[in-house]
């Protein structure tokens, strides 16, 4: 393992979030807030421990390889992590540590899951690093600095499949460079869009660029305590529009751009996830009907929280909570599956879900028809053996993490209902669940412990959780290895 290798780029990583604290500082200067001062300490504590580090570690050797590219992503978001959440810290406007290291965990994965229990008494400015954490972890931490400047590191590629969800990834373009510059591109435009629709509503940009961060980022964080529930029509229906746009995989834009629009609607992995949110959304507008005024009232909350829980973003206009048991078990199992592949959703992906399916049914014609060949075709084209057990170890591993955690925070004093979707919230970066943690409560009432198993559950979900169990295994860190 070229470790000198993975320590330096972590180091460059510090440098690029000081840089990204500017956003925040320059809110906080605009409003006039004290919480300046905290923000200009935590970049220069990401300054100066990126230096050290970088000082320290100073590769002879840049080449590095899957291993390595793991690894540097799982550091990379902890320290991540660690350093943004000292400004709520300095500030005392979150006065625990591992409560602040939760929220900025929670935002960088784009959980959107919250300790708050009083948003509106946050300054602006740390309003603004919260929700800008969504946007920066959105797309991936590392993704950025490779669209942005050139990175020293040799197959890069092996970071970007590290970092970017879903079964398999690839280069839009030869260079992995190129391909994160063009994803970067289509990102800012996305976000530019939605920030100029929601001020046609009648936002004020401070609540346009957090509300957009939340859902280009799918994370949820938001400036208010309800949530979008106080907003009006016109903007709720613009943050669905975006919850789904940002939860489409973005190679399809790629292939809009370049005007190969067969690709793009011919894609099964868009036109099942279309389907499952169109179902869905349906299926809980009838369901709730009687509990709004109107139908189309009831179609406009079933249409958003059936977006914000696909999408993974967290965002409510209502207390799910409160709907009956049928449409609650159909956002518990939206929960699970997220949305595509290359997108910046979590959850299982819908291209996994549809390789499960497949590969079930190719094993059921194997039993009627034992001397058959039957092949499992995805997008178009045959499936590698691979490529299906892949999918099925992850699922199985992905089954295990979650079971596992929900043992370990199964002495905690809430029902099963509250724990079991605390964990697939977490787990799947989704933000609320049921019970306790529903939209209008929060995880403040979870003990340190936990809230540190939880940020790890969050980190193991965003990560799609391979690099955090190499980045935690010893044998990694071997010099054989």
């Amino acid at each position: 393992m070229n470790r000198k290798m993975v320590f330096y780029t972590c180091g460059q990583m510090l440098l690029l979030e000081a840089v990204l604290l500017l956003l925040p500082v320059a809110t906080a200067l605009i409003y006039r807030e004290s919480c300046v001062l905290s923000l200009l300490w935590a970049m220069a504590a990401a300054l100066l421990a990126g230096f050290l580090i970088m000082l320290v570690s100073k590769p002879k050797d840049t080449v590095i390889y899957s291993k390595e590219g793991f690894v540097i992503t799982a550091l990379t978001w902890v320290m991540f992590s660690a350093i943004g959440a000292l400004p709520f810290v300095i500030s005392g406007e979150i006065p625990s540590y591992i409560d602040a290291f939760f929220e900025t965990v929670s935002g960088f994965t784009t959980t959107g899951a919250s300790i708050l229990t009083d948003i509106e008494s946050m300054s602006k400015g740390l309003l603004m690093w919260r929700s800008f954490t969504h946007w920066v972890g959105g797309m991936g931490i590392l993704v950025m600095v490779m669209a942005v400047a050139p990175m020293t590191t040799d197959r890069s590629i092996h970071i970007m499949r590290a970092e970017m969800p879903g079964p398999v990834v690839g280069k839009l373009v030869p260079r992995a460079r190129q391909t994160a510059k063009i994803l970067y591109v289509i990102y800012f435009i996305l976000t530019v869009l939605e920030i100029i629709l929601l001020l046609c509503g009648g936002m004020n940009l401070f609540e346009a660029m957090i509300y957009t961060f939340g859902t280009a980022g799918t994370g949820g964080f938001g400036c208010y305590g309800d949530s979008m529930a106080g907003f009006t029509p016109y903007l709720q229906w613009v943050v669905t529009a975006f919850m789904f746009i940002f939860g489409i995989n973005f190679n399809l834009y790629y292939l809009a751009l370049i005007k190969r629009f067969k690709a793009v609607f011919s894609s099964e992995e868009l036109w099942t996830y279309t389907g499952i949110v169109l179902i869905s959304a349906t299926a809980i507008a009838l369901n709730v009907r009687s509990m709004y005024p109107t139908l189309g009232e009831a179609v406009r909350h079933s249409a958003f929280q059936v977006m914000s829980i696909v999408s993974t973003s967290g965002f409510a206009t209502t207390d799910f909570n409160l709907w009956p048991d049928f449409s609650r078990i159909i956002i518990v199992i939206l929960m699970v599956i997220g949305a595509c592949a290359g997108s910046t959703a979590g959850g299982l992906k819908v291209s996994r879900v549809i390789m499960l399916f497949k590969s079930v049914k190719r094993e059921l014609k194997r039993m009627l028809h034992p001397r058959s060949v039957q092949t499992v075709r995805f997008e178009g084209k045959p499936l590698e053996d691979k490529t299906i057990s892949g999918v099925c170890i992850y699922f199985a591993i992905y089954m295990a993490i979650v079971f596992t955690l929900l043992l370990l925070i199964s002495w905690e004093p809430f029902d099963f209902e509250t724990k079991f979707t605390t964990v697939l919230t977490c787990f799947n970066n989704v933000g609320p669940g049921l019970g306790a943690v529903g939209p209008s409560g929060n995880f403040a009432g979870y003990s340190d412990i936990t809230k540190l198993i939880l940020s790890v559950a969050m980190l193991l979900g965003r990560l799609e959780i391979y690099p955090m169990i190499f980045a935690l295994s010893p044998s990694v860190w071997t010099k054989k290895s």
